[in-house]
């Protein structure tokens, strides 16, 4: 069964929802929490620590990070910290880490983050010679990981969106508590795999 864990923006009505499974499938999709509408993106097989991600405030950038084997032996290494757009996994700066110890990262404003990592590699803007710019890194920032906050029963995750109400995830299911009783906002439960390029915008440059 899949499984979906959500971050909020912090400043928009925005978050971010990693879908889990099918088997080692992960799939983003941008959720409008205010309007309730959903804007799918990127698959990508490998293994992304939800704990570990982030979105920026302005829920416009994505930090996430991920192993996958495959990139052993790139400048990715098997596993990596990045940062795209919202909703999609296209690199636009990478920081490799070559383990799963560590890794991923806080937004601490919309262009300022702190990247937890210990193995010193530098990092690296794909496709370019160039140093990253766009964003600006802080040395020694909190980093915090992200968790349910375990308010719900029996649920796969939950928090609350930019209004204080209360969301949580069971399976591949999304809902709202609210006064009258819990609102299903969403089942992704139809959902299958289907990897498409990113469009042209997710690639432009920080």
């Amino acid at each position: 069964m899949s499984r979906l864990f959500v971050i909020p923006a912090r400043d928009e009505p925005v978050a971010v929802i990693f879908r889990r499974g099918p088997s080692r499938w992960y799939h983003v999709i941008q959720w409008n929490t205010r309007r309730d509408t959903f804007i799918h993106g990127a698959w990508i097989k490998g293994r992304i620590y939800e704990e570990r991600c982030d979105i920026s405030p302005d829920g416009r950038l994505l930090l996430y990070f991920i192993h996958q084997g495959g990139r052993w032996g790139t400048p990715y290494t098997n596993a990596w910290t990045a940062i795209s757009r919202t909703p999609w996994l296209q690199a636009l700066a990478v920081w490799p880490q070559g383990c799963t110890w560590a890794g991923g990262g806080r937004f601490l404003d919309n262009r300022r983050l702190a990247i937890r990592s210990v193995t010193g590699l530098p990092p690296f803007v794909p496709d370019s010679k160039g140093p990253i710019r766009g964003v600006e890194e802080t040395p020694d920032a909190p980093a915090e990981l992200h968790a349910s906050d375990g308010e719900i029963s029996n649920a796969d995750w939950s928090g609350r969106d930019q209004r204080d109400n209360p969301i949580f995830t069971r399976g591949d299911r999304l809902y709202r508590r609210q006064p009258r009783g819990d609102f299903l906002l969403a089942d992704f439960t139809e959902l299958n795999p289907d990897p498409q390029p990113a469009p042209d915008w997710a690639t432009r440059a920080l």
